[in-house]
């Protein structure tokens, strides 16, 4: 049995932030690689190849860095494979806004990096970074920023097609609590990552563009492919691993595709931890699931749906309080061959399956209301939806949640008023006494009231007492706006 030290690949302190994959039986693992958690430090391991890090005692590099994700994403070409790290750190470029100076980045160093041959022996040679924004736009031009990364997950999509990143952020500001999930694209980051290095002249000087003479081949290149002369990082000029070695910051940011979050969760007793994602064919085009974990052990599913403006935006389907004891979720997997969610937290784990399709009633427009990409009305009941399904009748709508349009003439159908009661029952009550009345809707899109008729006229309220109830014949109604 093989004994290998600890050092570079967890951190001494079990409490401490840790990220780590094992890639092509290699560790690369951002960490804090001393005992005091001062030498905060991206490490690979393990394998035949020669053990790198980032450059130590460099706060251009890395300052204070709190990893959160390693995964390796390859740009269509082996050779060319980078292994990405997902982290927040103190700001060296200048004032943030947040007062505190908390930055959320994403590093890229190239997955085949043996270090420079006379400068950055045993570091990267290849090692970029650039910010990653979530911020709010606001009506006068000040945005309200996210700051701090908590999760990412990073959805590979079958058609090839560039993968997205799903991030978890929070504020850093202590009057504002607040999380907010930001989807980008992958072309968006190599994008960055190709554009202008950041640079000042000395400590005096602003932040900008650099505007010299870059060296080729371009600092954070992987060798190999269109650069066939260079098979290592060991070949490559000295003047380019000096450049690299005092310019890992790029000048550009990461911004979501849609140019704002999808999910602003703004409430402040509760805030996201986790996400992990997936994609799922309905029968009016391909939609992207969620599921977040929050710091009070409940779980929210939530679909991306077209928004007015262009971009995504999430819409809640389910919320489940998976923890009674309220303990935060610290880990979820999914795994798309069994269909099967798994939830993690200090105190228990827990699976559970990504589709619930029964919770959504046995009406057609119950279930088309739902707006759930995994359940589909198939003229009996509200199942699981395949795809391509060899049953022709499968109704669902999950981009306008319109049932008048799917469930004509079927079982559960809405009438031309678009409401429906939910369940009619006779309850006896004492007067003066408390009395619970409960009204579930299936959707979660729905608005709930009560009506009271009495003999004069009919009386419409959101909330209900024993009092008011005892005054005639009381009715819960939901309903539910749909677009056409």
């Amino acid at each position: 049995q093989d004994v290998f030290p600890g050092r570079g690949r967890c951190s001494y302190d079990p409490r401490s932030p840790l990220a780590s994959a094992m890639i092509g039986g290699r560790l690369y693992a951002g960490l804090a690689a001393d005992f005091l958690g001062h030498d905060g430090a991206a490490f690979r391991s393990l394998g035949a190849a020669p053990t790198v890090r980032s450059e130590q005692h460099d706060t251009r590099w890395l300052h204070d860095p709190q990893f959160v994700h390693v995964e390796p994403i390859s740009e269509g070409r082996g050779e060319n494979e980078k292994v990405y790290f997902f982290f927040h750190e103190r700001a060296t470029e200048g004032e943030t806004g947040d007062g505190r100076g908390i930055v959320s980045r994403v590093a890229q160093v190239c997955k085949d990096d043996e270090g420079g041959r006379r400068s950055l022996v045993g570091r990267w040679s290849t090692f970029l970074k650039a910010r990653l924004v979530c911020s709010v736009p606001g009506v006068s031009g000040v945005h309200t920023h996210f700051h701090v990364l908590q999760d990412v997950f990073v959805l590979k999509r079958p058609d090839g097609r560039s993968p997205l990143i799903f991030a978890i952020f929070t504020t850093s500001s202590d009057v504002l609590r607040g999380s907010a999930l930001c989807v980008y694209n992958m072309a968006d980051v190599s994008a960055v990552f190709r554009g202008a290095f950041a640079h000042r002249e000395g400590a005096r000087h602003a932040w900008g563009p650099y505007a010299g003479r870059v060296p080729f081949p371009r600092p954070g290149t992987c060798p190999g492919g269109v650069h066939g002369t260079y098979r290592s990082t060991r070949d490559l000029p000295d003047a380019v691993v000096d450049f690299a070695r005092a310019h890992p910051l790029v000048a550009g940011a990461v911004r979501p595709a849609s140019g704002r979050p999808a999910l602003v969760h703004a409430r402040g007793d509760r805030l996201l931890t986790r996400v992990v994602a997936e994609s799922v064919d309905a029968t009016d085009g391909r939609y992207h699931v969620l599921y977040l974990g929050t710091d009070t052990g409940r779980l929210l599913k939530a679909v991306l749906v077209p928004g007015a403006d262009g971009g995504d935006s999430a819409l809640l389907l389910e919320e489940l309080q998976l923890f009674e004891d309220g303990s935060a979720v610290t880990v979820m997997e999914i795994s798309s061959k069994r269909r099967q969610l798994y939830v993690g937290s200090g105190t228990g784990l827990v699976q559970l399956p990504v589709q619930r399709c029964d919770l959504y009633g046995q009406a057609c427009a119950e279930c088309c209301l739902a707006r759930d990409p995994h359940c589909a009305w198939d003229g009996r009941a509200c199942s699981r939806y395949h795809a391509p399904s060899r049953r022709r009748f499968r109704r669902q709508d999950v981009r306008h949640g319109n049932p008048v349009t799917q469930c004509h003439g079927q079982p559960g159908n809405l009438p031309h008023t678009h409401t429906r009661v939910a369940q009619e029952e006779r309850q006896f009550v004492v007067a003066g006494s408390g009395a619970l009345l409960e009204c579930r809707p299936r959707s979660r899109h729905a608005r709930v009231s009560w009506q009271r008729q009495t003999r004069v006229h009919v009386q419409s309220v959101t909330q209900v007492s024993t009092a008011w109830c005892l005054r005639g014949r009381v009715r819960c109604y939901y309903l539910n706006s749909f677009s056409s």
